[in-house]
């Protein structure tokens, strides 16, 4: 955008992206907030006067003072919203992990690459001051040769139930670990434990072996009675401690010696040094980072490649604990690449019961369960722990987010999008010791309607093309098409185009202001039109 001041619209606003908004905005270049709970939007607004706060996410992307989009929302979205993203025109930063797939991941490289755009991975420890200076060390030799390094994570805090602790606490040690060897691990070997859920790990133990000899343990655990984040290097110099808990002395150094004595290694210990630490916010810097790399057009150090790697290893990481801990080399092919023509993606924690019907490059991701009886169109996205029938029908193009259960008398048409842990009904008065099967009464969800997270759909509805069911609100009746609709019970309060923006009508017509699209309003309906024909110059 030339020289014009930069300007961010943050994607997701919620338990991390909050923080995003708060840092970006201590920087001038917080424009859009976009998060899909409608809730918050007042308390956002209060707190920062002047920035547009929607819940669109076309509409935050396609806003007009942005050029660079924050993502924030679950990893199983990030590819759809990145890709969008660079599509518009936009540079794009993510927070970790890049995606769920290595072809995906590979794909979103290429096309900012192509794109000319910035790709950025939210790998936070990189902007730590002590990793900053630990890597300072360890290029310039201080260290000596490392030998060996090992991560702990601990902590008894956010349980997540749409990805395992692997993938919600380990990228960042993967990410820091990689930095300081500066090399991809060879193999690796991982082991998880299940306590909270069969399919979810709660505690894993990964070891990472590369060819220079080093050797690295990453310890995650979100069932841990006290918060632990430890960084231990190891090197034939000098050995290094970095302790995150620790107030003021973070990052120690131990000129530790091992001499030999007889042909026996005996250990000669020496008193820790302090090593002085800039006091600098890491969000606030990787924050500051983003907007710089757009400016400036240099890539950040954590940019698409950093997070490629880290992904790559997650995978891995993930292959070999569903194969027991067995040791997966980093050449293997350890990921499903994307779906050839005619196939489909289920992921191996992923059920799909046999004689169901699932559709050309549609991908069905962790722990979700696709009943009998059930059929799915072509190129949709099921995220995790969905669970679609039994004898549901679902269209093309449909994005079915995590925690959603799309119940047997439900049928979504073509490019139906469902938020979060939406929830459908197929019952009107259940009760648990009384079968009610007979009793299900169909809702029918039309194409190109999205419902926002945590929204409910009561049976016997009809929702028209293109409505837009607003984050928990609360539907007990048929909708309109185009309809936009708030609130529990839901009342209808505008209209929205099909691109996913609000309408503005003015003397029954409207013109979409992000894709031109016409419409018309005629006794309270909605419908696409011709575009007004342009006035005729004055002679």
């Amino acid at each position: 955008m030339g020289g014009h001041k930069t300007g961010i619209a943050v994607i997701g606003a919620g338990y991390w992206g909050k923080n995003l908004v708060r840092n970006f905005h201590t920087l001038g270049a917080l424009r859009v907030i976009c998060d899909s709970d409608t809730a918050t939007h007042d308390s956002f607004r209060k707190s920062y006067p002047g920035v547009t706060v929607v819940s669109a996410i076309s509409e935050a992307i396609h806003h007009p003072e942005v050029n660079g989009v924050a993502i924030a929302t679950p990893a199983v979205t990030h590819y759809s919203i990145a890709s969008e993203s660079i599509s518009a025109g936009k540079d794009v930063y993510v927070e970790k992990p890049l995606c769920l797939d290595v072809a995906e991941g590979e794909k979103l490289l290429k096309h900012a690459a192509k794109a000319e755009k910035i790709l950025m991975i939210g790998h936070l420890l990189q902007y730590h001051p002590a990793v900053i200076k630990l890597k300072e060390l360890v290029k310039s030799g201080e260290l000596g040769r490392l030998q060996y390094i090992y991560s702990n994570r601990l902590n008894l805090g956010k349980i997540r139930t749409e990805e395992n602790i692997l993938w919600s606490f380990a990228p960042h040690d993967i990410s820091v670990i990689l930095s300081l060897t500066n090399q991809m691990p060879e193999s690796v070997a991982s082991f998880g434990s299940y306590f909270l859920h069969k399919n979810i790990a709660d505690v894993t133990l990964s070891n990472l072996t590369f060819h220079s000899g080093i050797s690295a343990h990453i310890f995650v655990n979100w069932l841990h009675p006290f918060k632990e984040q430890k960084l231990v290097i190891v090197g034939d110099k000098k050995m290094a401690v970095f302790n995150d808990m620790e107030p003021e002395d973070k990052l120690l150094l131990y000129p530790h010696a091992i001499n030999w004595r007889s042909g026996v290694p005996v250990p000669d210990k020496k008193e820790a040094i302090k090593v002085e630490l800039e006091k600098t916010e890491p969000l606030l810097s990787e924050c500051k980072s983003f907007v710089q790399a757009v400016e400036t057009r240099v890539p950040p150090f954590t940019d698409g490649q950093e997070g490629l790697n880290v992904l790559k290893v997650l995978t891995a990481c993930q292959t070999s604990m569903e194969r027991g801990g067995k040791i997966v080399r980093l050449d293997e092919t350890v990921t499903a690449a994307a779906p050839a023509a005619g196939e489909y993606f289920v992921h191996p924690t992923a059920i799909v019961d046999e004689g169901c019907q699932v559709g050309a490059k549609s991908k069905i991701w962790h722990f979700s369960h696709v009943l009998k009886g059930s059929a799915l169109g072509a190129n949709c996205n099921v995220g995790q722990n969905v669970v679609i029938g039994p004898s549901v029908k679902i269209g093309n193009g449909c994005k079915i987010q995590n925690n959603v259960s799309v119940y047997e008398g439900v049928t979504l048409e073509d490019d139906v999008f469902c938020g979060p842990s939406m929830v459908f009904t197929n019952v009107m008065n259940p009760r648990a010791h009384i079968v009610r099967k007979s009793e299900y009464k169909t809702t029918l969800v039309k194409k190109g309607t999205t419902i926002g997270a945590n929204a409910t759909i009561v049976c016997g509805t009809t929702l028209g093309e293109y409505c837009f069911i607003g984050a928990g609100a609360v539907v007990t009746k048929d909708v309109a098409p185009y309809a936009l609709m708030v609130g529990a019970p839901a009342k209808q309060k505008g209209w929205m185009c099909s691109c996913g923006v609000k309408l503005d009508f003015k003397k029954n017509r409207a013109m979409c202001k992000a894709c031109g699209e016409s419409y018309a309003l005629n006794k309270g309906s909605v419908a696409k039109a011709a575009a007004a024909p342009a006035p005729k110059k004055k002679k």
